[in-house]
């Protein structure tokens, strides 16, 4: 199934993530401004809310801590407001290939956000939304695993190759089947997420981009994240 959800990409692009602490936002943002590849702001900033989703025994998770070459994360992704009424929600299939990222993506029916949201709740959604029926067998046995939240702010390379995008204010929620008030909230202060973003032809190109960052690639997954936060 997963080979088939892979083959179902139409374009895939590569990612640099950077998790940075000695610096703040408005240090990385001076940066990317004097930048040699002139980045400027677009578009607006904004919060990126998301509820993730995992199997039982967490394979996503567990694929993604042992570094397997292939992976998935599924998530129901809104911007603004993180409870209340839901407007435009997106499923996101997100792949990773070695390198290589690609995303599936649906939009969804509207919901309400509240003590009241459950799992069944959810599968209802995914059930009234059409979704074809390879994806709803895809997500059909899997559970809330969290939810998060991060302000967002795009940046883009004068000559439109590369985005940045710059996140701050990380939050974390445990995610129950049932009875969910979000109270359980932990949140992370201190950290800036830098990820680099460009398609596969602007590979080459990259180096000269991060060669101007005064800090290191890494390996950072907000999921695994936020999961290792709630103490899984």
């Amino acid at each position: 199934m997963e080979n088939f959800l892979f083959s179902n990409i139409k374009n895939f692009r590569y990612e640099r993530k950077f998790y940075v602490l000695d610096l703040t936002k408005d240090e990385i943002e001076h940066l990317l401004r004097q930048h040699p590849a002139a980045f400027s702001e677009i578009y607006y900033q904004r919060f990126v809310n998301n509820i993730y989703f995992d199997s039982f025994n967490l394979r996503n998770y567990y694929d993604n801590v042992n570094g397997e070459s292939k992976r998935l994360k599924v998530r129901v992704r809104w911007y603004g407001d993180l409870a209340g009424q839901i407007d435009d929600p997106i499923l996101e299939l997100k792949f990773k290939n070695n390198l290589h990222i690609g995303k599936l993506t649906y939009p969804l029916k509207g919901f309400p956000l509240d003590r009241d949201f459950s799992i069944q709740k959810m599968r209802a959604i995914f059930k009234e939304s059409g979704l074809p029926d390879f994806i709803r067998l895809q997500i059909a046995e899997l559970n809330f695993s969290l939810m998060n939240r991060y302000r967002r702010k795009y940046f883009l390379s004068g000559d439109g190759k590369f985005r940045v995008t710059v996140d701050d204010n990380l939050s974390v929620y445990d995610m129950f089947p049932f009875g969910n008030s979000f109270k359980n909230e932990i949140r992370n202060h201190f950290a800036v997420i830098v990820e680099l973003k460009y398609n596969n032809p602007h590979e080459e190109n990259a180096d000269f981009i991060t060669g101007y960052f005064p800090f290191r690639l890494t390996r950072n997954s907000k999921y695994v994240a936020g999961l290792q936060r709630l103490n899984i």
